[in-house]
């Protein structure tokens, strides 16, 4: 990912779509990944007019999606036969994220009380989750 496919592909067909059915109390939230601290996506949140999120430098990460994201990871890795091609991967997760479990997502959404509790009490540092 660099900052011009972060700015093409989620936030000029994602982010600012969103951002006009929000409207003007629209809040993005991101993280420090470097695609996402591209100049030229400053550039371009600034002339979308969409605020960011402050976000310390050394934050955890405690968006989860990102565990999501690893069900998802898992879930391909242990396909048999695996995907071969990009449109096989493509199918594949097509088909694998709608068959993550809603509970599982629902368990994690309900998580974060728990995590966040974790993370102040180790002052933002390594969590054992």
């Amino acid at each position: 990912m660099t900052g011009h496919i972060y700015r093409d592909v989620i936030l000029e067909q994602h982010v600012r779509l969103f951002r006009g059915a929000m409207g003007a109390e629209f809040l993005f939230m991101d993280d420090n990944a470097r695609p996402h601290r591209a100049s030229i996506v400053d550039e371009c949140l600034q002339s979308e007019d969409i605020t960011r999120m402050d976000w310390p430098a050394y934050s955890p990460d405690l968006n989860p999606i990102e565990h999501v994201w690893d069900m998802l990871g898992r879930r391909i890795a242990a396909r048999q036969p695996p995907p071969t091609c990009l449109p096989e991967l493509r199918r594949a997760l097509l088909d694998e994220w709608c068959n993550i479990p809603q509970d599982q997502i629902d368990n994690l959404i309900l998580s974060m009380p728990r995590h966040c509790k974790a993370c102040i009490a180790s002052s933002g540092r390594h969590t054992p989750y």
